[in-house]
């Protein structure tokens, strides 16, 4: 088979619990992106047990096609009966294009389907783009610590495989009116569940998640100390806003992995961003760069977050944060007045 035969963008829909993640909406906006390129359809590739009432949202966010594969053998996910389902999409239909988020899912799931169809994956993507000569796909993402940006094609394998982390891409607006076709593939799971869950224990969080957030005021090494985090945790509530941090804050022991900013940690597009104490290393503002105002405050003049910043303050932030938060709380208070 030659690789015209390969045709259309598809995307992996994760859900969880009949609710689908944020990151399979903004998926299907891109590939909605990508297959006007290349003249072609988006479709949603969606697994799981009595998932069909998903179909209708997947339809408004971009999916011109949705396939489903529903059997009680993907109700909880599982890797070996999620690979083989992919799997079998994938030889079914021939795509060209497959992408997945890069969540625990995502990430456990893609690199064994593209095992298992022989082609290429590459994982953390940051852009995907179609080139307007050529009409190949261009892969981008992070390499040497971050350092470089690197662009991978896959030339002679079908199809063509990556995952993007949440909160990169952004998010179609929902077309209300929208409808998709729906195909169900029926797939056998003999000799395929290798593992069996025997209980679901879930975790409740009572914090809003930073990708959610419109403020997030964001704390790096220039805090000096973790008891420090109690004035960026002061201006985030009087702002209404979430408190985030560095990598190098998370290394420390300051703060949690779940609030990291950063190539390794969260990709955040926040209306308001406030980097305190934060240098800006090229890892930190692949996380937060297209965040739309940026304010730093920094004792380095030269620090290269003022570079991406709007609008940036040169001084000691343990003591520009109690004065920002008192003006903050009276301008609040004047507009409640």
């Amino acid at each position: 088979m030659s690789l015209q035969d390969y045709k259309g963008v598809f995307v992996f829909v994760q859900q969880v619990d009949n609710k689908v993640s944020g990151v399979s909406f903004e998926l299907l906006g891109k590939g909605k992106e990508l297959a006007a390129a290349l003249e072609t359809e988006v479709t949603a590739v969606l697994l799981g047990y009595q998932v069909s009432g998903l179909c209708e949202e997947l339809a408004k966010y971009g999916a011109d096609k949705i396939i489903t594969v529903d059997d009680k053998a993907l109700e909880v996910y599982t890797t070996e009966p999620y690979t083989h389902a992919m799997a079998q999409v994938i030889e079914h239909y021939k795509p060209a294009i497959v992408l997945y988020g890069a969540t625990a899912i995502g990430r456990d799931l893609a690199p064994r389907v593209s095992a298992r169809v022989h082609t290429g994956l590459t994982a953390d993507c940051t852009k995907l783009e179609i080139a307007e000569d050529t009409k190949e796909f261009r892969m981008t993402r992070p390499a040497f610590g971050g350092n470089i940006m690197a662009t991978i094609i896959c030339p002679e394998h079908r199809p063509q495989m990556a995952t993007v982390r949440p909160g990169v891409m952004q998010k179609a607006k929902a077309n209300e009116s929208a409808k998709a076709v729906v195909e169900n593939l029926s797939v056998d799971f003999a000799g395929r569940q290798n593992v069996e869950v025997l209980e679901v224990v879930k975790s409740v969080i009572d914090k809003m998640d930073i990708q959610d957030a419109k403020i997030l005021v964001s704390g790096g090494r220039g805090m000096g100390c973790p008891d420090n985090f109690q004035l960026l945790r002061d201006l985030a509530d009087a702002l209404g806003g979430e408190v985030s941090a560095s990598r190098a804050c998370v290394d420390a022991g300051w703060a949690e992995k779940d609030i990291q900013v950063g190539q390794t940690g969260k990709t955040v597009r926040p209306n308001l961003y406030i980097a305190c104490g934060i240098s800006g290393a090229i890892q930190h503002l692949a996380g937060m760069e297209d965040s739309d105002v940026i304010i730093a405050i920094n004792k380095d003049e030269t620090a290269p977050i003022f570079e991406v910043a709007d609008y940036g303050i040169v001084g000691d932030v343990t003591k520009i944060l109690p004065l920002f938060t008192e003006k903050v709380k009276a301008a609040m208070a004047a507009r409640n007045a």
